[in-house]
């Protein structure tokens, strides 16, 4: 298998880092962050989870708090401030913006007693980072939000630690209020859970009646109230002609998205994780550009690996198997490592489209837990 770029497949697998910027203003709290970003680097799979950037806040050679956190606050996943919550409050102030978007930002005093989450608990990760971070260097941490210092069930943090995008943050807030106030709140899911929920949430197939929709699908029957949970396990087989443009695989792509919608499926783009197809096409201009200009990956696969796939591949063709060694290319790449087909092969004008859902238990453990 190989992606749009042609590197090997396993590299694909090795995870971006993520960017860590700390700051300490004082020569004890200058060791503390040195110490915090060593351990944070080390990781026994070979690759740096995280990059981190430690900055003098004192001295003649000292970094000036304001540029340092208008730099970091745009382009880090979290910043570390080691000195107090005031310092690390005005220089943030400035640039925050939402919690869908801001980075985590911790604070931990100098001598290494406290370890304070300051934003972005949930989504960004404070809370997650705060407890790890604690665990290294032997600090209490500190959690102000409410579902953590009740030891609840998150829906925010349980959404991020499984990949799950959340539609609307705001209706974070009334799913969280409701389980606070000793409500039950419920869950309609599209894709398999893997344990029993925890205490305060309850399993419904009726999704009119559901709080939080975990869904690849727009749901017309779904509450416009309910938070939306969309994991992303659409997987996209393609097919084309050679030299078919961008225009015309879109254009297949939306008349499969509304045909899709008829059934009562309509298609939430962001649920879509991997394009796929023969790696005779990895290197078909419109096909790249579809996937480019929608954000998706593609990936190819060889003829052997296509052949792999066990079942019946609905619309086999005898052309297609003269020209790519199997004989139909868009199912059998969305179907290669397992799924459920939610929409077989449908030919378009030279291009053919298949979909497929490939999803895993997912479980209601978070990584706090």
């Amino acid at each position: 298998m190989t992606s749009a770029l042609g590197q090997n497949a396993g590299k694909k697998d090795v995870p971006t880092p993520k960017r860590l910027g700390c700051i300490a203003f004082t020569e004890n709290g200058l060791t503390l962050a040195r110490r915090i970003a060593d351990e944070l680097s080390l990781t026994d799979m070979g690759f740096p989870e995280w990059v981190c950037d430690v900055a003098q806040g004192f001295g003649p050679w000292r970094m000036m708090l304001a540029p340092w956190a208008a730099e970091h606050f745009a382009g880090d996943d979290a910043l570390i401030v080691v000195g107090s919550c005031g310092i690390a409050v005005r220089a943030i102030a400035p640039h925050v913006t939402s919690k869908t978007s801001d980075p985590a930002v911790i604070v931990v005093d100098e001598g290494g007693h406290w370890c304070i989450p300051l934003l972005s608990g949930h989504i960004g990760g404070a809370n997650r980072l705060a407890r790890r971070v604690s665990q290294m260097i032997g600090a209490q941490c500190v959690l102000t939000t409410a579902t953590d210092s009740r030891g609840m069930w998150s829906v925010d943090t349980w959404a991020c630690d499984h990949g799950l995008l959340i539609d609307d943050a705001s209706a974070v807030r009334l799913v969280s209020g409701k389980m606070l106030a000793g409500r039950t709140v419920r869950l309609y899911s599209d894709v398999p859970l893997a344990d029993e929920p925890p205490e305060g949430l309850e399993l419904t197939d009726d999704v009119a009646s559901a709080d939080v929709v975990l869904s690849p699908w727009r749901l017309r029957a779904a509450s416009p109230d309910a938070l939306w949970l969309i994991p992303r396990c659409l997987s996209v087989g393609l097919g084309c002609r050679r030299g078919k443009g961008e225009g015309a695989i879109q254009t297949a792509w939306k008349k499969t998205c509304a045909s899709l919608s008829r059934t009562g499926r309509g298609v939430d783009e962001r649920a879509v994780a991997t394009v796929r197809s023969i790696d005779l096409k990895a290197n078909e201009l419109g096909l790249l550009a579809f996937c480019r200009n929608h954000g998706w990956e593609l990936e190819t696969f060889s003829t052997q690996e296509l052949a792999q796939v066990e079942g019946c591949v609905s619309e086999p063709s005898e052309l297609v198997e003269r020209v790519t060694g199997v004989d139909n290319v868009c199912e059998r790449a969305a179907l290669l490592g397992g799924g459920t087909v939610v929409w077989p092969k449908h030919a378009y004008d030279g291009v053919t489209v298949s979909v497929v859902v490939r999803a895993e238990p997912i479980s209601f453990k978070t990584e706090q837990q």
